[in-house]
């Protein structure tokens, strides 16, 4: 096989392989680095060989990922304050959106790195257990209760409710206009009294080191930043879907800022708000 023929049979999975490890390891730079490493061992393969490309890529990819999830983990234990995946820009009607919302890929983080990969590659890649088996090097039985362990885990963080598009824009602009202007009390009415906001600065930008839970404390923590001379005030905003959420890419004074709405039947009830500079380099 020629290097085109070999480099378009790589293309062709591209986007499956890069989707595949960034839901495994929710670092858009991570999962780069995977694909990268499968395209160079690709070169070496004798290609004649592999039957399948697509699952051949995929064991690589998956055992790559796992490899780097051990260290990853560690990293996550010395991690300051909460941890968010980074954001990626992703619409609602693109394929597989839905699994990459927020609240799935932080439930993804709660499961053993090979509950994570079963779950993937058979309820989001529609992967056979054969296949699984094969790319976990495990038997069918054991593929099968490493994937029913992470369903029963996940199956309340799947979303529930699909906000408008005219809807989620709509309350998007809302907390962008009462975060501008300092209306708290607008912003108290968008938000469901069991919402939670989410800041992640990673130690390098002034977050909140917990989630912080329910409409009043949220609420409060505005106040203080209102009070604090930290009103929201961007040179340069984008509105986006991220994750398949409403959201938007902004830059402050202190860099690049994201910030994703979950929305359940007109109100918000999480607020995911990424300020890590490490983890917005793509949006440059």
């Amino acid at each position: 096989m020629t290097g085109a023929a070999a480099l378009d049979d790589f293309e062709a999975h591209r986007g499956f392989l890069a989707g595949l490890a960034y839901r495994m390891l929710g670092s858009v730079a991570d999962s780069e680095d995977v694909v990268q490493d499968a395209f160079l061992r690709w070169h070496t393969v004798d290609r004649a060989a592999v039957a399948e490309p697509r699952a051949y890529l995929a064991r690589v990819v998956s055992r790559l990922c796992l490899d780097r999830m051990k260290s990853a983990q560690q990293r996550r234990e010395q991690y300051v304050g909460t941890w968010l995946p980074e954001p990626v820009v992703a619409e609602p009607a693109e394929r597989l959106a839905d699994d990459l919302s927020v609240a799935l890929l932080l439930a993804l983080e709660r499961l053993s790195p090979l509950e994570r990969a079963a779950f993937l590659l058979h309820d989001v890649f529609d992967m056979d257990y054969s296949a699984v088996a094969e790319v976990l090097d495990r038997g069918e039985p054991a593929c099968r209760q490493l994937a029913a362990r992470a369903r029963e885990h996940l199956q309340d963080k799947q979303p529930r409710y699909e906000p408008r598009v005219d809807e989620a824009a709509r309350l998007a602009q809302a907390f962008l206009t009462a975060a501008a202007t300092g209306d708290i009390d607008a912003l108290s009415r968008m938000l469901k009294q069991d919402a939670v906001l989410y800041t992640d600065g990673g130690g390098k930008r002034l977050a909140a080191l917990n989630p912080i839970f329910g409409k009043e404390k949220i609420v409060r923590f505005y106040r203080g930043l209102q009070a604090k001379g930290r009103a929201f005030a961007a040179v340069r905003l984008e509105r986006v879907m991220l994750n398949g959420l409403p959201g938007i890419v902004f830059d402050t004074r202190e860099g690049t800022e994201t910030v994703a709405f979950e929305v359940t039947h007109g109100e918000i009830s999480a607020i995911y708000a990424v300020r890590n500079p490490d983890k917005l380099r793509h949006f440059s």
